[in-house]
């Protein structure tokens, strides 16, 4: 019953929402995300934007949403839609990446301007607490349905699992595992396989790492993921950068094919299914654009203003999912092999390609996306703790990250199952209150946006 609820609500709907009405938005904001550009960029070098005082500069919000975004999606999600629809679905990407923008901005301004002070006195915001300041309580219903659905839908369902499969199947084989003294104790001693005994190791680890960020708050969450974004994209960068100067004669007919096939029939049925995947059901897994989980971190920025909060938070996508879905796009194009790929294959494919390109890629993937995969825990544990707290309070949210914690344990030994539509469900649940908050306000984004040129003087002095 819940995976069926979850397909009805993550197929047509959810993506008539999320990218129906971030097209609307897109427009009706002046194309924010491509004229205000330059202006953010700008925004995000000012010392403003970097001082954060005992709490969290916009820029850190910044960089613990894309730790919170910039996960396997952005790898495995691209590598479907390739296999799916050619070179020609990377530059529909490109377009959701546009509208995401928006949509982010749209976020940014609202979680800013309807901010509350927690009862210890820090900054607070959420798509929660817009609803309730900005709508009314005459639709608390919806910011109560919103926080519900944060709490469990950021739990590190998908997350943990994945990251635990991807551990196995690339750095052990099922003869070690078979011959492992230590996980035939565990096994004889639980009663559980010797997979099921390394799956349980694995989950203990991941949460013992991400124990030791979490519990230190939001502050810690922010530097780790201010440490932790910048050198994982750079790595990141630097792995596909030399795969393209190392095959430099053939990227001018990779970037030819995306363009050439982004409007034929194959890449459009591809583009829509990647977009399905990557952009409705699972790219509110990639940039969270509509879903609200990054008003939460933004509404905890010393930031007051909400032009530029809405500047900041609308990069989001940009890095996510143009620059990192790009570079997997390139390194896919120039050294995978799409189309051998039997049925939809994701981080196989996109592991061949490193393999291919760099002695020793695919493990070397594999530390990527190890630290992709911690840094969306770090964020995610956050944005359950805000809703849990405005569900019940502050003293009772502290045992919602105990909660987190110990399901991440939970979910790397389990198979997927009904846990995906979980997952799925909640996800949908979070994006239905966010979007329809986001258009029912957007007259007073719209007037930010009118504002922006009379601040664009302000914004340049850094």
């Amino acid at each position: 019953m819940i995976n069926t609820v979850a397909d009805f609500l993550c197929g047509y709907p959810l993506f008539i929402l999320l990218i129906g009405g971030g097209f609307f938005l897109f427009f009706y904001s002046g194309m924010v995300s491509l004229r205000h550009l330059p202006t953010a960029l700008r925004v995000m070098r000012d010392k403003q934007s970097r001082d954060s005082g005992n709490q969290i500069s916009s820029v850190q919000a910044l960089a613990s949403v894309v730790a919170a975004t910039v996960g396997m999606g952005n790898i495995a999600g691209v590598a479907i839609a390739l296999v799916m629809g050619g070179p020609g679905a990377i530059f529909w990407m490109w377009v959701s990446a546009l509208v995401g923008m928006s949509t982010k901005f749209h976020e940014g301004v609202l979680t800013t301007k309807y901010k509350m002070r927690n009862p210890d006195g820090t900054p607070g915001g959420g798509t929660m607490h817009i609803i309730d300041r900005g709508l009314g309580r005459q639709w608390h219903w919806l910011a109560v349905t919103f926080a519900v659905a944060g709490m469990f839908g950021t739990l590190c369902i998908m997350n943990a699992n994945q990251l635990t499969e991807a551990i196995v199947t690339s750095l052990t084989t099922p003869e070690w595992i078979d011959a492992s003294p230590t996980l035939g104790a565990i096994a004889s001693t639980t009663g559980w396989s010797n997979m099921s005994a390394l799956r349980l190791i694995i989950g203990l680890s991941i949460a013992a790492v991400v124990t030791l960020v979490v519990i230190g708050g939001v502050k810690r969450i922010a530097k780790v993921a201010t440490w932790l974004v910048p050198f994982m994209v750079g790595l990141y960068f630097l792995s596909v950068l030399y795969i393209v100067l190392t095959h430099i004669q053939e990227v001018p007919g990779v970037f030819r094919s995306i363009f050439a096939e982004a409007f034929n029939l194959r890449a459009g049925w591809g583009a829509l299914a990647g977009i399905a995947i990557i952009g409705a059901r699972r790219a509110a897994l990639v940039n969270d654009a509509g879903v609200g989980t990054a008003t939460i971190m933004h509404g905890a920025s010393t930031n007051t203003d909400p032009a530029r909060e809405g500047l900041i938070a609308m990069l989001g996508p940009g890095i996510d999912s143009g620059l990192v879905c790009t570079l997997t796009a390139l390194a896919i194009l120039l050294c995978g092999d799409i189309q051998a790929a039997e049925g939809i294959k994701g981080l196989e494919v996109a592991m061949g390609a490193f393999g291919n390109a760099i002695p020793a890629g695919e493990y070397l993937l594999m530390a990527i996306v190890l630290c992709f995969a911690l840094s969306s825990m770090f964020s995610y544990s956050f944005y359950g703790r805000r809703c849990a707290a405005y569900l019940f309070g502050e003293k009772r949210a502290r045992a919602y990250t105990w909660f987190f914690i110990a399901t991440m344990v939970v979910f790397a030994v389990i198979p997927l199952g009904v846990a995906v539509g979980f997952c799925d469900l909640f996800y949908a649940l979070m994006a239905f209150p966010t979007m329809v908050t986001l258009l029912l306000l957007r007259r007073q984004v719209k007037s930010e946006i009118a504002m922006l040129g009379s601040k664009k003087e302000k914004f340049s002095t850094f």
